[in-house]
This record gives structure tokens, C-alpha cells and sequence, in this order.
């Protein structure tokens, strides 16, 4: 699995549901002006764009693990504090931000307890510290499809399911972990328009992510196969897409 890709090919993939899912996510965190925000695993900068929105490039600090997507959010926001590095190592002190938040992250740290707590710290005393996590395990995630068709094929196939915060209330139940009261626990959905099966498809060939990753690792024969089977499970054209994250706001 990897996300160094090129921004523009993780934006084919998941920025068509990254973006929404951000504007639905900013109005549940306290954005007052003169507030001070951290967007950890920016990405090409889904969330970290709605908080330059609304608090200034000034206000805003973010980082990410990827080296490409660091220089892809330094290039998108002039002059935004943006750092290369990984949620359990965050590089700055105690108390820095009234807002910390990981869209779509949290599954993916290595240590998502220490990643949350390292969030809490830079979070002043009472501040606000949220999470999305698509519920892969629901069925409910954006490439529920994908999945369900991999595992109607090669039905030992490691899918995201199990990965950290997927399933109803575990999300919840790691910020307890870390230190952090939870005082919001719910779902938000997004819904993305595809004209054509080929539209889903081709980003699942770009390699991102562990979508990505399972593709690359298919023989050609195989990887037909897969495609064939998406398309059997997808609805004619155009359709829609309808996904949905667990979101998790805490204080700390």
C-alpha cells in the first residue's frame, strides 16, 4: 500500500469523496476566527483548503507522511505551514491549536492510539480534536463495490474492513483510548456522480492506496477479471455513488 503517488492521481481516486466529505465535516468544528487549525494527513489538501476558507492561510498548519502530497498542498496554499511528518510524531508543542482534525486518516496510522493522543496534545486544554474513517466494514465506504467484487473472486483477499476505526463505534472507542473525551459520535455522506463504469474504474489503476495496491499486484488476466466483475455490480450508467464516514469529535 502506498500514497506516495502523485496528488493529481489520489484526487482521481478519492478526492471526488474527500471534497465533499470535508465540507460536510468543517461546520461540525469549532472555527471561530482567530482560531488556530491543524490538518494531519492533508493530502493534496481536502480539509486544509475549507480551513484556509474560514480562518486564513495564517491560521492554518498541516502535515502529511507523503512527500508528494506535502509539495502538493505547499503549492496549492501559498505560504501555509505545512510540515512532512507522521500523526504519532507531530512537530509542535503542547497546546498549539483550538482544532485538530484527520479526515480519512485515522485508519491508516500506524499507531492510531498514538496518533490521536499526539493530537490531543497539541490541542489546547479544552480544544476540539475530530476524525472521519469511511465505514469500510458496513459495506458503506466508497469502494464498498470494489471490494465486494474482489471478494466474490478471491474470497481470501484482505479487504479494509478491519483496518483501525472502520466499524461502528471503534472510532469512538480510540479516542477514549487516547485520553480524549468523546461529545460527538455520527455519520456523514457523501454522494459522487459517475457518467460511465470506465469513470470508476480508471482510478484503480493508479495505485493508491490499498485499492490501488491490490490491483497492481494482479496478473492481467486476473485484473480483467476484476474489471468485468465491477461492472456486473455496478448500475448502468450514469450512477451514483453514495458513501459514508464514521466522524468523531473529542476535546481533550
Amino acid at each position: 500500500m502506498s500514497f506516495d503517488v502523485a496528488a493529481q492521481a489520489y484526487g482521481r481516486f478519492m478526492g471526488r469523496y474527500s471534497e465533499p466529505l470535508a465540507d460536510e465535516l468543517v461546520p461540525l468544528l469549532a472555527l471561530d476566527p482567530g482560531r488556530r487549525a491543524l490538518d494531519v494527513g492533508c493530502g493534496p489538501g481536502a480539509l486544509t483548503a475549507r480551513l484556509v476558507d474560514r480562518l486564513g492561510v495564517g491560521s492554518v498548519c498541516a502535515v502529511d507522511p507523503s512527500a508528494p502530497f506535502v509539495a502538493a498542498a505547499r503549492d496549492r496554499f501559498p505560504g501555509l505551514d505545512v510540515r512532512p511528518s507522521r500523526a504519532e510524531e507531530l512537530p509542535w508543542p503542547d497546546g498549539w491549536f483550538d482544532v485538530v482534525a484527520a479526515s480519512l486518516v485515522v485508519h491508516f496510522m500506524r499507531d492510531p492510539v498514538a496518533g490521536l493522543r499526539e493530537m490531543g496534545r497539541v490541542a489546547r486544554p479544552g480544544g476540539t480534536v475530530a476524525a472521519t474513517v469511511w465505514d469500510h466494514a458496513g459495506d458503506r465506504g466508497p469502494i464498498s463495490t470494489f471490494w465486494r467484487a474482489v471478494r466474490s473472486l478471491d474470497p481470501a483477499a484482505p479487504d479494509e474492513s478491519d483496518l483501525a476505526g472502520a466499524r461502528a463505534g471503534h472510532l469512538a472507542s480510540l479516542f477514549v483510548a487516547a485520553g480524549l473525551d468523546v461529545i460527538w459520535d455520527t455519520v456523514l455522506s457523501v454522494r459522487v456522480r459517475y457518467d460511465s463504469a470506465d469513470q470508476w474504474w480508471e482510478p484503480y489503476t493508479l495505485g493508491v492506496g490499498p485499492a490501488g495496491a491490490y490491483v497492481a499486484g494482479l496478473a492481467d488476466a486476473d485484473r480483467d477479471a476484476l474489471r468485468r466483475r465491477c461492472r456486473e455490480l455496478l448500475p448502468p450508467a450514469p450512477f451514483d455513488v453514495d458513501a459514508s464516514a464514521w466522524c468523531v469529535i473529542g476535546r481533550t
